[in-house]
């Protein structure tokens, strides 16, 4: 029976073969890889991917497709939320980092790509399927309008790279946006800052990001006896990610210390 396509998963099923190929090839998976899947939906990528490797485990919530998919011989199908999978402890169950991929519901991408923050280490590389503006908000540089919080947080820890434009007309139904295709290859050495500290910094620095950093992180810094020098007369996105990531770290040695 034909799977109609739920609006509370966020489900748009991509059906274009020559879409389909392009982000195999640009996955390139190997034999000897550990792949995991979320929201492999209708298959239209997990068919290609399981004929490239041994290995291959599927993370469904639509029971529906979970029931479908455990008919296909060779899937490790996780029925759950991806919100709730441990990555790090699927790593050490399988005896390897991970290759992720997916096309990720959009209404809860950014969710799961923080979630997916705290197993950068068990991760060898990412590749989604995201809105492209999405993409462009990752990937994006300092002094840009698209350069925010996601920018910063996923760019401490991931070399992100956009890898290919995908078109409303590639899926079924159709989103009302445009996709596209990141590589995301985690940063060896940046876990040395703690997450929830600069989490904590960059939120304060872009809630106001039209006002200088004297209104809001300035005052942020004085508030949690930062002795260090940090210029405050900058908007948030003229900061480039390393100066963040430096003010976490002197401020989890105390602060006591120049960013």
């Amino acid at each position: 029976m034909k799977h109609v396509a739920r609006k509370r998963f966020g489900q748009h099923f991509l059906n274009d073969p020559a879409v389909i190929d392009a982000i195999v090839a640009s996955i390139d998976p190997r034999p000897s890889d550990a792949l995991v899947e979320i929201g492999p939906g209708l298959g239209a990528l997990t068919g290609p991917l399981a004929e490239r490797c041994k290995r291959l485990t599927v993370i469904e919530l639509d029971r529906d497709l979970a029931r479908r998919l455990r008919a296909r011989p060779g899937l490790d199908v996780v029925e759950a939320d991806v919100l709730t999978v441990d990555f790090a402890a699927l790593a050490a169950r399988l005896s390897a980092p991970l290759r992720v991929v997916g096309n990720l519901p959009y209404n809860i991408s950014t969710p799961i790509l923080f979630h997916l923050l705290d197993a950068a280490d068990s991760i060898e590389d990412q590749h989604f399927m995201l809105q492209k503006e999405v993409v462009e908000r990752m990937a994006a540089r300092p002094a840009t309008k698209a350069y925010g919080r996601l920018s910063v947080m996923l760019q401490w820890r991931y070399d992100i790279e956009p890898v290919l434009d995908v078109p409303a007309t590639a899926f079924d139904p159709p989103p009302r946006v445009e996709s596209a295709v990141v590589r995301m290859q985690p940063l060896p050495g940046a876990a040395t800052v703690a997450a929830g500290r600069l989490a904590e910094i960059v939120a304060v620095a872009f809630s106001q990001r039209r006002k200088l950093l004297r209104h809001t992180l300035g005052r942020w810094l004085a508030d949690h006896g930062y002795a260090g020098s940090f210029d405050v007369q900058r908007r948030a996105e003229e900061v480039p990610v390393a100066e963040f990531v430096a003010l976490a770290g002197a401020l989890s040695t105390g602060g006591a210390q120049a960013a």
